[in-house]
């Protein structure tokens, strides 16, 4: 039998359970969506909730100088390694790997949420995702997404506001 906190007709149902706890704990009521094919991506994010690319959060990790960092940033943009690096300071930053990604997460590549991790990680969140009003989030797995106003999404994850994101040309 399945117990009140995994019922599916509860509104974080779908979520991974590390996630679910996490929106508990946080006291967070959000709905999270599960579709059937794969919101590993931002684009296929976008295109399955009918929003724009802008408006998907990436939840990005990298290694500065070892340390591994994680980067929100919009789903239409690209990270820019040398302002990451500037802002934390850092001689060299990286993309981490798919071990060291589920390792500071807990999560798989596709599906990390912007908090509920398993270990407390620094947090930089571009600016540009204030512009709008809901943003969507993967919710622990790559099939899963929830909705929440950028400035309680950002609040949550601990995040520092920055100008991460590459120039638009």
């Amino acid at each position: 039998m399945a117990s009140p906190d995994n019922a599916p007709d509860r509104p974080t149902a779908h979520a991974h359970p590390r996630f679910a706890e996490a929106l508990r704990e946080l006291g967070l009521d959000v709905e999270v969506r599960r579709f059937p094919d794969a919101t590993r991506t931002a684009a296929e994010a976008a295109a399955a909730i009918g929003c724009s690319l802008d408006q998907i959060v990436k939840s990005l990790v990298f290694a500065a100088d070892g340390v591994p960092v994680l980067v929100l940033l919009d789903g239409a943009s690209r990270v820019d390694l040398e302002r990451v690096r500037a802002e934390l300071g850092a001689a060299e930053v990286r993309r981490a790997d798919a071990a060291l990604v589920r390792e500071t997460t807990g999560y798989a590549i596709g599906g990390v949420p912007p908090f509920g991790h398993r270990t407390r990680t620094r947090v930089l969140a571009d600016r540009g995702l204030l512009r709008h009003g809901v943003v969507w989030a993967a919710a622990g797995t790559p099939h899963t997404v929830f909705a929440l106003d950028p400035e309680t999404l950002t609040g949550h994850a601990g995040a520092t506001l920055a100008d991460v994101r590459e120039r638009e040309a």
